[in-house]
């Protein structure tokens, strides 16, 4: 099968995501130098937003999407999130193949990557693709050593990761995952660009430090609501934890480029000994995402704000029938 047209690789854009969108466009790349079968490859970052039109997604293009919903007519599709199947009839129509691979179980999707181009394309990584897949595996499942390691930590990954809350246009993601190809990771943080944003991003969390006790709506029973949808307010995802390290789970609601975004999850330092998968929770408002953590953008800033207060009671409800049970077990 001979093709002479350009490859689009769509990511998620985050860390994630945008190191599964650079290390498969170099995997690929490779390839190309070895057979000539593909034209160009470029990696272009996609959103929920774009989900809404889901079965004519790129209609008549070649593409491939990593660390995102499941397309049938992706040419590679890379994800490992449990909620990747937006219908039943999508997830009948995914078989594991050379060029498709899905695993709930990765912690992310850039090891997903590897090993599946160790097994069917004899690929053997580099150095700075491993260290991709170990920082995104602590990024995105959130396997940080401490909240203080998660907040100030000053690793290369992490200059990259905060820098992203505060990108100078919607292209930029795109520019970085590019860079990302062909440097590593130590040499894209040294960017100007991405040390000026971390720069920015820096004065930003420490504003979110101060502002954010402010934002609480309440909390109760393990778990803590809050309200950061002004645009005046800064954000730091785990500003909660650091504040409150002693709930369970928190929920809140903040403003995205593309609209409010209801965003719930666990405390990754004090976990619930009974854990609701959140992802499954998020995709009854549109979203999805992780047992540990999920999000969705519903269509105002009061449908999530009415979201988020009845997912953060849903959640005080379950920790209370978790705790009633464990009550139940020890005086028996």
């Amino acid at each position: 099968m001979g093709h002479d047209r350009q490859l689009t690789i769509h990511y998620h854009r985050d860390f994630d995501g945008m190191c599964a969108g650079a290390i498969l466009s170099r995997i690929r790349q490779d390839h190309v130098l070895k057979d000539g079968r593909e034209g160009a490859v470029v990696c272009q970052s996609v959103n929920y937003d774009q989900r809404k039109d889901w079965d004519h997604f790129c209609e008549g293009e070649r593409f491939a999407i990593v660390d995102f919903h499941f397309h049938p007519r992706a040419e590679y599709w890379f994800d490992h999130h449990p909620t990747t199947f937006l219908t039943p009839e999508l997830r009948e129509a995914y078989a594991p193949s050379e060029r498709w691979s899905w695993d709930e179980n990765s912690p992310s999707c850039p090891p997903l990557i590897l090993k599946h181009a160790a097994h069917y394309w004899d690929y053997e990584p580099s150095e700075r693709f491993r260290e991709m897949a170990h920082w995104s595996d602590i990024i995105d499942a959130a396997r940080f050593e401490s909240v203080d390691q998660a907040v100030f930590g000053d690793a290369p990954a992490l200059r990259i990761m905060r820098s992203l809350t505060v990108a100078p246009h919607t292209g930029w993601v795109d520019e970085l995952t590019t860079a990302l190809i062909d440097n590593d990771l130590e040499q894209v943080a040294c960017r100007e660009d991405v040390e000026k944003a971390h720069q920015r991003a820096t004065r930003n969390r420490d504003k979110a430090l101060e502002q954010f006790p402010a934002t609480v709506q309440w909390k109760r029973g393990g778990v803590i609501l809050y309200d950061a949808s002004s645009n005046k307010i800064r954000r730091e995802r785990f500003a909660v934890f650091y504040h409150h390290p002693e709930v369970f789970y928190s929920v809140g609601v903040i403003p995205t480029r593309s609209g409010f975004h209801m965003t719930a999850g666990e405390n990754p330092w004090n976990p619930p000994a009974t854990p609701l998968h959140v992802g499954q929770l998020m995709e009854t408002y549109g979203g999805g995402g992780h047992r540990a953590v999920g999000g969705a953008n519903p269509e105002s800033l009061e449908a999530a704000r009415r979201g988020a207060a009845e997912v953060a009671e849903l959640l005080v409800e379950h920790m209370a029938k978790a705790e009633s049970a464990s009550r139940t077990l020890d005086s028996t």
